[in-house]
């Protein structure tokens, strides 16, 4: 991921690890959200629709997008102890391993 996306899309997965303690995979797995210069939100399928009337409510211009090029893509390995957990983000063909 790069540009506007890129600082995002880290606190996405990292606020899925560190916050909801989920494991490298849910993190990537998430729907994701993207600000863009204006007052527009972009948000992957999946995002509940409650949560872009609220958007809306905030005064942003919400739209849901299809195409999960806008969202980036990852890949993450998390040491756990003396293991390692790995991931590949389902956004792009990749596969994840820990050796």
């Amino acid at each position: 991921m790069g540009g506007f996306m890129q600082p995002q899309g880290h606190v996405q997965v990292v606020v899925g690890l560190a916050d909801f303690g989920l494991n490298p995979q849910a993190a990537l797995d998430r729907p994701r959200w993207q600000v863009v210069p204006g007052d527009e939100v972009l948000l992957e399928p999946g995002i509940p629709q409650a949560t872009a009337l609220f958007l809306k409510d905030l005064g942003h211009r919400v739209r849901y997008e299809a195409e999960y090029g806008f969202f980036g893509r990852g890949q993450a390995v998390l040491r756990l102890g003396e293991a390692l957990c790995a991931a590949s983000d389902p956004r792009a063909e990749g596969l994840a391993l820990a050796l």
